[in-house]
């Protein structure tokens, strides 16, 4: 297996760093032969970023999950089944190393996004043309167990984008007792208990088994306040931004704003300022750029603030744990760019420390 992988080193860092400073992974869209994982360290207090290595041997991993302790990293390949797959590795702070654990099967195709429980001991991925999610147990050594499948149903005939479920996102309540499934493809968002057991972490449906939107939404994205009260919901197809009260498991929409005024259905991500005052919202397609709320801290209510234009094509984004810096992917502009934030306005001004890494798509932040 060891074969399999590629590590290939861009540039080697100082051995000594700053306390503050963080690893930034980025995922790609990537042939296996490329470099598709690549590895930097970021200065969270001057924005700037350096080369470590990069990872190849895997195909398409648009979406990474590294887990708490920093010690492992999970990846999609998002591509077609039977090659869709999650690959496990462990992870080196000390040297930046990938290190190939184990890789299991999706039986999803085009899983594009994974989520893993703060104790690692479960990773699920969302399969956008699977019309699934795939539930892997994980060992204490970090690998990767065989998939339970949870397929969906639905879909509107003869629509172009919702003719049949499509998966888009998985993530769990603060306080991780429930999980959640966002459908693109039926205006759904799907509800898990997580239960805990001497044998690891198992889901069950939920009361109520999902959570309905208005036809035509899209859900893609969703983000929880810092409060754990409320959370905001980023549809790609209408472009609306919903803001929803959270209760004990149950997610109730309270109002939409537009994040993508022209309309494209090309919205795609979604975070928070680690303050809670400031939300972004990612648009593709025609105008990218990042879209600015505010939040009015008495009750969640969005007001906007101002637009960002970006690079072509933003996906994934991160906002720095200092709240300082906003990191955005642009994959047709092979670019992550660096934006400043500022605390007051919750306004983005671009630094010109642009990273320049080919179709990034998605980045992680860990520490050092």
């Amino acid at each position: 297996m060891a074969g399999f992988l590629c590590m290939m080193a861009m540039a080697v860092a100082a051995c000594s760093s700053p306390e503050n400073e963080l690893y930034l992974f980025v995922g790609s869209y990537a042939d296996a032969t490329d470099p598709g994982i690549s590895l930097y360290r970021f200065d969270p207090e001057k924005g700037t970023a350096e080369p470590v290595k990069s990872l190849s041997g895997i195909q398409d991993p648009s979406y990474l999950a590294v887990s708490r302790d920093g010690k492992f990293v999970y990846s999609v390949s998002e591509t077609a089944v039977p090659d869709a797959k999650v690959c496990a590795y462990s992870f080196d702070k000390h040297t930046g190393t990938l290190s190939l654990l184990n890789e299991q099967k999706t039986e999803g195709s085009a899983p594009c996004y994974i989520w893993v429980d703060s104790k690692r001991r479960m990773a699920v991925t969302a399969n956008y043309n699977g019309g699934s999610i795939s539930v892997f147990p994980i060992s204490t050594d970090g690998t990767l167990q065989p998939a339970e499948v949870y397929a969906y149903e639905g879909g509107t005939p003869g629509s172009e984008r919702q003719a049949v479920p499509h998966l888009h996102c998985v993530y769990a309540s603060p306080d991780e007792c429930f999980l959640y499934a966002n459908d693109l493809g039926t205006d759904r968002i799907y509800k898990y208990d997580i239960v805990a057991s001497d044998k690891g972490l198992s889901l069950r449906e939920g009361t109520p088994a999902s959570f309905s939107l208005p036809a035509g939404e899209g859900p893609r994205h969703t983000v929880f306040h810092p409060n754990g009260k409320w959370a905001y919901l980023v549809s790609e197809l209408s472009g609306r931004v919903a803001f929803m009260h959270y209760d004990k498991g149950n997610l109730a929409p309270v109002r939409f704003v537009e994040a993508d005024t022209l309309h494209v259905s090309g919205s795609a991500d979604i975070h928070i300022t680690p303050d809670g005052r400031f939300l972004y919202a990612s648009n593709r397609l025609k105008g990218d750029g990042i879209a600015i709320f505010s939040i009015d801290p008495a009750d969640g209510q969005l007001a906007k603030v101002g637009y960002q234009p970006t690079g072509i094509h933003p996906r994934n984004f991160v906002i720095t744990p200092n709240g300082k810096f906003l990191l955005c992917a642009c994959r047709d502009s092979n670019v992550v760019q660096v934006y400043a934030i500022d605390k007051q306005s919750g306004l983005l001004r671009d630094t010109g420390k642009d990273i320049r890494v080919s179709k990034p798509v998605c980045l992680k932040l860990a520490d050092m």
